[in-house]
């Protein structure tokens, strides 16, 4: 089982990608894709598409995670994301693969053990967890990455971790 996760966003979409093997999971691979304001939604929807496309292809993903959306401050925003979700629900039909998602308190109660966590909280568990790994440089991975873990966890409980 190869699990990819991730935090949408038209500007920074991090990921993570983990795959099972018997007991243990291997962190095969984890960043951000980076998108310019500057670029119309259509590009921006686009270079989404390619770049996760991609990664399903040659990681060979079975299941894709992610956080369900909440309302802030912004409907617009909201509704972007929603655009990013729909391209992530048609790469999960195109290749046969499941989705999973969870609601951010859950997210952050799994990774963390407190649900009202805060993502720098997030960003240190996830170190941890992972040691050797790079210190990524936005939130967005760790986030996405904690992501990753709720749905290897949700497909087989405890889970050992390694790099």
């Amino acid at each position: 089982m190869v699990i990819l996760g991730i935090d949408p966003g038209f500007r920074f979409a991090g990921f993570g990608i983990l795959k099972k093997e018997g007991r243990q999971a291997l962190l095969l691979d984890y960043g951000h894709l980076t998108m310019s304001s500057s670029d119309s939604l259509v590009i921006r929807v686009g270079e989404f598409h390619d770049f996760f496309e991609e990664k399903i292809v040659a990681w060979g993903v079975t299941v894709i995670a992610l956080e369900t959306p909440f309302l802030g401050k912004n409907a617009q925003n909201f509704l972007k994301l929603g655009y990013l979700r729909g391209i992530l629900y048609l790469l999960a039909h195109k290749h046969q693969t499941t989705i999973q998602e969870f609601a951010p308190t859950e997210v952050k109660q799994s990774v963390t053990g407190f649900g009202g966590a805060s993502k720098d909280q997030v960003a240190r568990v996830i170190l941890q967890l992972f040691p050797g790994m790079e210190v990524p440089k936005k939130e967005d991975v760790t986030d996405a990455l904690a992501v990753t873990l709720c749905g290897l966890w949700a497909s087989n409980q405890n889970s050992f971790l390694t790099k």
